[in-house]
């Protein structure tokens, strides 16, 4: 019972729910061509897009009296019980294949990258507990984290750079990304599972004191109010600094 199946579930009830209000709007003076060929625009879009794309853009390319909205709702139907699904991760749109035929193609799919335990546990705080400085990262792991296993996140897009905490030192705060939500697909980071998925799924302590409680992830595309821009101290926009040593365990 994931996360992902509990989605699925729920985008098809509303979708289901919302159907006479989607025909509705799509009940223009409109011929059905012009709604059939506006659908055919749309799908090819999707289709030849390289990444997800927002609706903005979208409705950038489509014409201006065509409701894209309504035409994604639709989309979404008419996949929904296709080998292929039309998705929304991050607030933007894809197709991708149905879950359910997985292992049908996993002869094919690419080999993820396999990260250490440094960083896979380096990512599940930033991503539970962001904004976050590295030394809060290393007060929750209870170990140094390396500016190299950072590295490793931000160059796969999952990590950014956020800003800095306004506290002595300035440390520099780190972040998620759409680029992780859409890998993981989420459609938010408060889709991450909580205490009783991770516990039911094998991955927390049955030992845990009964007042554990997990942290609320949050993802903030704005600075929060403990922090400052990031101020780039040098000409490469690449380059950041944050004072600390880089041993790792």
């Amino acid at each position: 019972m994931s996360n992902s199946s509990d989605r699925v579930e729920n985008a098809k009830y509303g979708i289901e729910s919302g159907i006479v209000q989607i025909s509705d709007r799509l009940k223009t003076p409109h011929n059905v061509e012009t709604i059939e060929a506006n659908l055919r625009l749309l799908e090819a879009l999707l289709f030849a897009a390289v990444e997800p794309i927002d609706t903005q853009t979208l409705r950038d390319r489509m014409p201006d009296d065509a409701d894209v909205g309504a035409l994604l709702a639709r989309l979404t139907r008419d996949y929904a019980g296709r080998g292929v699904h039309l998705v929304r991760v991050a607030d933007k749109w894809r197709f991708q294949t149905a879950p359910d035929l997985e292992h049908h193609l996993t002869d094919v799919k690419e080999a993820p990258r396999k990260l250490s335990n440094a960083a896979l546990e380096t990512l599940a705080i930033i991503a539970y507990h962001q904004p976050v400085t590295r030394a809060e990262i290393e007060d929750v792991r209870g170990v140094a984290v390396s500016k190299g296993t950072l590295d490793v996140l931000m160059e796969l897009s999952w990590v950014r750079l956020r800003g800095r905490r306004r506290t002595p030192g300035r440390p520099v705060t780190y972040g998620t990304t759409d680029e992780f939500l859409a890998h993981f697909n989420l459609e938010t980071i408060t889709d991450l599972p909580g205490r009783d998925d991770l516990r039911s799924a094998g991955l927390l302590d049955p030992r845990l004191p009964k007042d554990f409680e997990m942290p609320e992830p949050k993802m903030m595309d704005d600075i929060n109010t403990d922090e400052d821009p990031l101020e780039m101290e040098t000409e490469d926009p690449n380059f950041f600094e944050d004072f600390l040593e880089e041993d790792d365990d």
